[in-house]
């Protein structure tokens, strides 16, 4: 289970840094980045933050709901255009950037899942597997996968038959069907396969 260990070595105020929607052939890639308070950390978040892939979607909404009243939160993403002209990669670490922008101050420190850190304009330490090891980058991976939930959840009311309030733009059987069927929409990230190969296929 995560904890504030790695938060308690660093010079505050310290930001956890997530991202979710790297894999998904659909949907833009969302990050967020979130600063717990020091002191005071309710029981339901210090006992109930972990790795968002762990957690039902009840408990994601629920803790969700928490740390939009006690944690400060920033939000960023990289659009569909973006992670075709960039690559998936360089995206991800673009949305990052900008989900540390939009927090309301900037840290002096920030842990950031993975083994890769985006240019930031504070200390930055990489955690691999950060979302089992630290509160504020488990906190980081809830908001980005609610939000970026919450997003495709829209997006399918405007393009049914894909699935995406149920795999959230991931390439399900179900979704790998539709695209046969359907065709790609502007959602789609053109530089994933199958996708490219819809829209270019080999002679």
């Amino acid at each position: 289970m995560p904890d504030f260990l790695l938060e308690r070595t660093l010079p505050g105020p310290v930001a956890g840094i997530d991202e979710a929607g790297r894999g998904p052939l659909a949907g833009p890639v969302v990050a967020a980045a979130v600063i717990l308070p020091s002191r005071g950390l309710p029981k339901a978040l210090a006992q109930g933050l972990d790795d968002s892939k762990k957690l039902s979607p009840a408990s994601r909404q629920e803790l969700f709901a928490l740390l939009i009243r006690r944690a400060q939160i920033g939000i960023g993403s990289a659009s569909v255009e973006e992670i075709d002209r960039l690559n998936i990669l360089q995206a991800t670490m673009l949305a990052m950037t900008r989900a540390l922008a939009r927090l309301p101050e900037c840290p002096a420190n920030a842990l950031v899942d993975g083994n890769r850190a985006p240019a930031l304009p504070c200390a930055v330490q990489t955690v691999v597997g950060g979302d089992g090891l630290s509160l504020s980058i488990a906190a980081a991976s809830i908001v980005a996968k609610v939000t970026r939930d919450r997003l495709m959840t829209r997006l399918a009311r405007r393009h049914p038959g894909f699935g995406w309030e149920r795999n959230a733009g991931y390439g399900t059987a179900e979704h790998r069907a539709a695209l046969i069927r359907i065709g790609p929409t502007w959602h789609h990230r053109r530089s994933f396969a199958p996708v490219s190969q819809l829209i270019h296929p080999n002679p």
